[in-house]
Formats: structure tokens, sequence, C-alpha cells
């Protein structure tokens, strides 16, 4: 018989147990792309590199100081192209493409007229215009393209105040459906009048609502243009930077009512002005935000919401 014991359990050798030092705990973050975009990665005794980011988009690049920002464009003015073949004769629209009706001899004279005063209206009168430049955006159909080198010849004796020009198809006419029926056109054109300008859609084509769409999107790069400092020279925050946009009648009735947040009621009451004319949205004083007062524009029709531009005349009335 077995002694009796505190344990009826058979006693276990021994095991040494060896005590290991735990390693310091490591917090371990998941990063995705957007988290590190313009950013380089800080690797400890090695030159930092530029990222391709940095290079490619120097806008993104991120410091420790913060960047000034760029001010306003002095002006935005839109501008109608001059007189074209298809404001004269209907009938063109049946045989030539509309992206490819050019301007008459008199829709020439309209451009460069137009660009005598565009370049008079830069200039100014005071001391502090002497540095000014401008940046064209220009519609790719043919009448506009023609409409800008009429307006070039106005800066041929000193080229370096264009600080740039951009073809810019959003600012595209009205889409009216390819060739045009001039018979069935002016069908759809009455049929317009009685739906309503702005929601009428041509057959094959669009209507002024859906060109709202593409103004919009337009009106959003041109903002962060504006943000970015694009127009500027590199190094330079000029205050005399003048933005032009070349465009069509309908098309510069829809940036305006995107612009300053009209009705579809106010944009109804408006017509297109005429050909090579324009009209100059302009900075108040310091460049403050206030209230848009189109006057002359939009006759009897008040707007509301804020904008960078508080004044607004007609290039015809320089």
């Amino acid at each position: 018989m077995m002694a009796s014991t505190g344990s009826k359990c058979p006693s276990l050798p021994k095991i040494p147990i060896i005590l290991r030092r735990r390693r310091p705990s490591r917090l371990v973050r998941w990063r995705c792309c957007e988290d590190t975009l313009g950013v380089s990665l800080s690797i400890p005794g090695r030159a930092q590199q530029p990222s391709p980011q940095q290079v490619f988009f120097p806008d993104l690049a991120v410091g420790p100081a913060v960047p000034i920002p760029y001010p306003r464009p002095r002006r935005i003015v839109l501008v109608r192209h001059g007189e074209s073949e298809g404001n004269v004769d209907e009938a063109a629209y049946t045989r030539v493409p509309d992206p490819r009706i050019g301007l008459t001899p008199k829709g020439w004279r309209d451009a460069e007229d137009c660009g005598r005063r565009l370049r008079q209206l830069f200039q100014g009168s005071s001391s502090d215009s002497s540095d000014w430049k401008v940046y064209f955006y220009v519609s790719p159909y043919r009448r506009t393209l023609e409409t800008l080198r009429g307006i070039g010849h106005a800066f041929e004796s000193d080229p370096h105040r264009i600080a740039g020009v951009r073809e810019e198809p959003r600012l595209r006419e009205q889409d009216f459906g390819n060739f045009q029926d001039r018979e069935q056109m002016r069908v759809e054109k009455e049929t317009r009048l009685r739906y309503g300008r702005f929601f009428y859609r041509f057959p094959n084509g669009e209507s002024a609502a859906d060109v709202y769409d593409r103004i919009t999107g337009f009106r959003e790069t041109l903002r962060a243009d504006i943000d970015i400092g694009r127009f500027q020279p590199p190094g330079e925050h000029s205050r005399n930077m003048n933005v032009v946009l070349v465009s069509h009648g309908l098309t510069l009735r829809v940036f305006l009512m995107r612009w300053y947040k009209w009705t579809v009621r106010q944009f109804e009451g408006i017509n297109n002005f005429g050909n090579g004319d324009g009209l100059v949205m302009q900075t108040g004083e310091g460049g403050r935000q206030k209230t848009a007062k189109p006057g002359d524009l939009n006759y009897d029709f008040m707007t509301d919401g804020q904008s960078f531009f508080d004044k607004q005349f007609h290039l015809a009335d320089l």
C-alpha cells in the first residue's frame, strides 16, 4: 500500500523556464493613397527627394509655410464671336457642320475692334495697371477661334501681355443636332417658345439645361485655376490679371446664370449680346465679395448670392 502524500498525482520532472524579453510593440497604421498624396515619406539619414506629385503637380506640394493665396483676376470678360456665316444665312447650317462655320468679313472687323477695346480696357489710366496681362479661354468652333485671332491683332506689339490661351470644349455652342434642316429648325424653334427656352431639347441635340450642366463643370475648373494661380507667372501674385472667355451667345448667358445663380425665369428674360460684343465682370475695390447687380443685362430682375465680381458693363459702352 502506498504511503499517503499531499497529492494523488505522481511527481513530474522539473523543466527549466527560459524568460524572454518582450519586444516593444509597434503601432502599425495602414495608409491609403489619398493619405500620402503630395507628401514624401521621411526616412532618417536619407535626403528627401520630391515625390512624383510634387514634380508634376507643384501646387500639391506640402510644406511648413502657409502659401499666400493668389489674388482674384481683376476682370472676367465674356466675348461673343464676331458675325458668322450662319448669322447672315441660316441655310449655311444645312451644308456646313456647325463647328466649321466661319466669320464673315464684317465678323473679322468685329473681332479686331473688340481686341482694341479690350486692350484699352486692360491698360486703364492708372499707374498700377502697368503690369496687366490677359488669359484666354476659347470655344473650339471655327468662328470663335477666328474671333480670338482677330482680337490677338491688338496685342501683336507686346505679345508678352498674353499669359496663355486654352481651348475649352465645354464653351462650345449649344448642339442643335448635326446638319440642320432649315424648315424643320424653324418648326423646332417655334416649339421651343411654347415649351420653354431653357428646358426644350432639340432632337439629337441639347437643351439650355444640358449646356448648364457642362458649364457647371467648366465653372469649377475656372474657380480651381483661379485658386491655384494658373494664370500667374511663377513667383508672381499680380492683381492685374484679366480672363477672357470667347464663346457663343447662349453659352455665355448660361455662364452668367450659373455664376450669379439666376433662376430659369431670369434666364428666359434675357437675350444674347451682339456679335463681337462682350460683358465685363469686374471686381470691386480690394476684391471684396458683394452681391451681384447685373444692371442693364437682366433689366428688371434682381439676383441673390455672393460673387467675386460686382460690376458689369458692355464693351460697346467703352
